[in-house]
C-alpha cells in the first residue's frame, strides 16, 4: 500500500521537488531535552526533540511538537549542557528527534558537528517521517544539509508513524513501517541496510 493512501498515518508528504526545507520552515526552536534517558536509542543516551513537523501524523505522540514556532529557541547555553552531558562515560550518544530533524537541520548540524568533532566515539541516532527513499529525492533536489547531517548520523529511524501499525512490541519505533537503519551502510551501498541487532 502506498503511503498517498493511508488514511491513518501522515496527512502531508514531502513534494519531489525538495521545496520542504529547513531554511524556510524552521525557525530553530526545540521542543524538548532529555539528559540521560533509556527509551530514545539503545544505552543512556541525550535526547534533543526540535519543534515543527509538516508530515502530521495521525495519532502523533508528540502532536506539540508539530509546530515549527513551539517550545524555545536553540541557545549556546543549551549546546554547552548537552555536550557536558554526552562526555560522561556512561552515556552511549545523542538522539534526535522531534518535530522533525531533518527539516530542523540549522539546529542538529551545528549540534552534531560539535558532537563528532569532541565526542566521536558517541553514536548518533535520528528518526525522521521521510522514507529514505523520500529523503534521497529530497537531497538530489538540492538539500545539502539533509546530506550532511545524514553523513553524521550512525542510525536513522525512518518512515512516518502508522496508527495501524502501531506495536508496543518494536524496539525504538512506533509502527512496523518504520526501519531501523545503517546509514553508512546504506550510504556505501546505494540503498537502505537496516541494522542488524534488531527485530525488524
Amino acid at each position: 500500500m502506498k503511503l498517498q493512501e493511508i488514511t491513518d498515518g501522515p496527512r502531508s508528504l514531502p513534494a519531489v521537488d525538495g521545496s520542504w526545507s529547513s531554511a524556510r520552515l524552521s525557525r530553530s526552536m526545540v521542543a524538548d531535552y532529555k539528559p540521560f534517558t533509556f527509551v530514545d536509542g539503545p544505552g543512556v543516551r541525550c535526547a534533543l526533540y526540535v519543534s515543527g513537523c509538516p508530515f502530521r501524523c495521525v495519532g502523533c505522540y508528540n502532536q506539540v511538537a508539530q509546530s515549527f514556532r513551539y517550545g524555545n529557541l536553540y541557545t549556546q547555553e543549551l549546546e554547552d549542557r548537552i555536550l557536558e552531558d554526552l562526555a560522561k562515560p556512561y552515556v552511549a550518544g545523542l538522539s534526535l528527534l522531534g518535530g522533525e530533524p531533518l527539516l530542523n537541520t540549522s539546529v542538529c548540524l551545528q549540534l552534531v558537528r560539535k558532537v563528532r568533532e569532541r565526542l566521536p566515539t558517541k553514536t548518533v541516532w535520528a528518526w525522521t517521517g521521510y522514507t529514505w527513499e523520500q529523503l534521497q529525492a529530497s537531497m538530489s533536489a538540492g538539500r545539502e544539509d539533509q546530506l550532511e547531517l545524514l553523513r553524521h548520523l550512525d542510525v536513522l529511524v525512518d518512515g512516518p508513524f502508522i496508527q495501524s501499525r502501531y506495536s508496543s512490541n518494536l524496539a525504538f519505533r512506533g509502527s512496523s513501517n518504520q526501519r531501523i537503519i545503517d546509514v553508512p551502510a546504506s550510504l556505501d551501498a546505494g540503498e537502505p541496510i537496516k541494522l542488524v541487532g534488531y527485530r525488524q
